[in-house]
């Protein structure tokens, strides 16, 4: 589990590490590009998680398929081509949505000017949706292989890539023109482009990869492929979207608390964010290992798969839970001057938030672990439903209250989100317990 959970460990930190850099070249164009960039990333990233999820259905797919015969090349690859598929069917409207982003934030009150940048920031951005939806859906491929490396090396080299590609556009470097924020969109547009492809070359090359010629004849359609991808995959999307936005309603809802609040928000949620790329990479592996094993029909294995990847995931969460307990000054510091008097209140806020994000990381681990083992059994629609529930049934409704109805305020919107948390931690661990009584696993005849 370790073995194959690392690299996707440290693949999604590389990937998230390529949004950091665009809002550090962001802030260099100054503080009102800073703020337009992060209305189209939130709005942009609000699209692009239900196609992450979509096309993160080939993983458990291509699993089973090599579980139930190890040396399958015919099936894995029509998986894999259906997945293309998928990724361009989901891109169009997508695209649709991304080029009217100025009527969309203009509807939720943004300030026009604002919303006027973003949108065309967003239009350069979206194109990197396909490439980058159609790079996910090799490293599903080489994920269910169980060997992530690749994908590692190239996540690792789009960094580079990126930063290099932003920069000459945004600020005209090389005889580039200069094309401020947007340049930061055709930036992302460069590096996804870059994976995707580099990706392809590596898998057509490979003496071990190339034998399942993914690339030839992939306008051949398998269509009760295609559905069965979109049966897994819609919910997958859901699920992630509807964890997405709760988050994004927080910050909004902290945004009217006050900007102490808000800035201590994004300091613990930040922290918070960075850890759960552990789990989220245990999660990744155990819908493989889960999924090996219910292709081979190996209930134990199923069994032995699922718990390893929870006891690893929450383990971790455990650790840095401590962590924000004992040490978060230590923390905080790396976002904010601690001598300042200035920053004493937004100080004050966080060491707040961090003790509730403590509690918050324990259930965030088991909920994220959890969906990836249910994944594994291709079990998605009652997860989804559960996450539904959760996080816009229970948490949010619950935060709104304590922060609104009560004195707790920003405290109250934490306690909401672990509570949402914990909830949908506490539905996908007793389902999983169930999987035999629900008929979630064959059992071998």
């Amino acid at each position: 589990m370790l073995a194959l959970a690392w690299p996707l460990i440290l693949t999604n930190l590389a990937q998230n590490a390529l949004m950091t850099s665009d809002v550090i070249l962001m802030g260099w164009l100054g503080s009102d590009a800073l703020a337009a960039g992060a209305l189209g990333t939130n709005l942009y990233f609000a699209l692009l998680i239900f196609g992450i999820g979509l096309v993160s259905a080939t993983a458990p797919v291509i699993a089973e398929e090599l579980g139930r015969q190890r040396h399958s090349v015919r099936e894995v690859r029509r998986t894999v081509r259906q997945g293309f598929w998928a990724a361009l069917t989901v891109a169009i409207p997508i695209w649709v949505i991304a080029w009217n982003g100025e009527v969309i934030l203009l509807a939720t009150g943004q300030e026009p000017v604002l919303a006027k940048v973003a949108a065309e920031y967003m239009r350069a951005l979206q194109w990197s949706l396909l490439p980058f939806l159609l790079y996910l859906v090799l490293r599903s491929f080489l994920s269910a292989l169980e060997r992530p490396g690749w994908a590692l090396v190239i996540g690792l080299l789009a960094l580079p890539v990126n930063l290099a590609a932003a920069y000459c556009l945004m600020f005209g470097k090389f005889g580039l023109p200069e094309l401020g924020l947007v340049g930061a969109g055709y930036g992302t547009v460069v590096s996804s482009t870059f994976m995707f492809v580099a990706l392809a070359i590596v898998i057509s090359l490979d003496r071990q990869l190339r034998r399942y010629h993914l690339f030839g004849r992939f306008w051949r359609p398998d269509w009760p492929r295609y559905r069965s991808l979109w049966r897994i995959g819609v919910p997958i999307g859901l699920t992630m979207a509807f964890e997405v936005t709760i988050f994004n309603a927080a910050a909004l809802l902290m945004g009217r608390i006050g900007a102490n609040e808000l800035a201590a928000h994004a300091i613990a949620l930040q922290i918070a964010s960075l850890c759960f790329m552990v789990p989220f990479g245990i999660s990744q592996a155990a819908t493989v290992r889960v999924g090996r094993a219910y292709g081979a029909q190996d209930e134990d294995g199923v069994t032995r798969a699922g718990w390893t990847a929870f006891a690893l995931g929450v383990g971790f969460m455990v650790f840095t839970a401590l962590l924000m307990l004992v040490a978060p000054h230590l923390l905080i510091s790396a976002f904010l001057d601690m001598t300042d008097p200035k920053n004493l209140p937004v100080i004050g806020y966080a060491v707040s938030f961090l003790i509730l994000a403590a509690l918050f990381q324990i259930a965030d681990g088991a909920q994220a672990v959890g969906a990836g083992m249910l994944r594994g059994l291709q079990d998605t629609r009652i997860p989804m439903v559960y996450a539904a529930l959760g996080y816009w049934g229970v948490g949010l409704p619950l935060g709104v209250w304590l922060a609104f109805g009560t004195e707790l305020r920003g405290v109250g919107i934490w306690i909401g989100l672990a509570t949402g948390l914990a909830v949908v931690a506490g539905l996908m661990l007793w389902r999983w317990l169930r999987r035999d009584l629900l008929g979630l696993v064959v059992l071998p005849a």
